[in-house]
């Protein structure tokens, strides 16, 4: 079950192997989920959101849930029910790699490489990219009324990937 802002952007998770598709923008998507899951609940929501969206998330969880807050969109502060956390034995985390150390980082890009490109090599994983730019593009400061690839991003109609390409040296 996934939830995005366009009815587009729900096509394509739906293609791309998705049970359920929420458009949060038309859908309420706690209500929707709770529907969906027969009044259950889901098991774990990985959050790029935050803010005010963990309130609701809280309550669409199901008993011995897990949520993953691993961006901050929406705002850093969040109000939780701690008595619905509790008496749900809910576990809330976060996860960024921005304050790990460099050898932490390195450590995840081996393994990547050791587990994530066989498969990508493969076939089997297949990243979605809506656009390429060059990486001198990407400045605001680019000279041309500002970066395309900036634009692209900011405007959120993309749907995959915006990736930066450089020139070899």
């Amino acid at each position: 079950m996934v939830s995005a802002g366009a009815d587009a952007k729900c096509e394509a998770c739906l293609a791309l192997g998705a049970d359920y598709a929420i458009n949060y923008k038309t859908h309420d998507f706690q209500t929707e989920s709770l529907r969906l899951t027969d009044g259950r609940g889901v098991d774990v929501i990985l959050d790029m959101v935050a803010g005010s969206y963990v309130a609701k998330e809280v309550q669409c969880m199901a008993d011995d849930a897990r949520l993953v807050i691993i961006a901050v969109q929406g705002g850093i502060q969040s109000e939780i029910n701690a008595g619905l956390l509790l008496r749900k034995r809910l576990t809330v985390t976060g996860s960024t790699l921005r304050p790990r150390s460099l050898a932490f980082k390195e450590a995840i890009a081996r393994a990547c490489k050791a587990k994530v490109w066989p498969e990508i090599e493969a076939g089997r994983f297949k990243p979605v990219v809506h656009s390429v730019f060059p990486a001198a593009d990407a400045s605001h400061a680019s000279g041309s009324g500002g970066s395309r690839a900036h634009a692209l991003m900011e405007s959120n109609q993309h749907i995959g990937k915006i990736v930066l390409t450089w020139e070899s040296v």
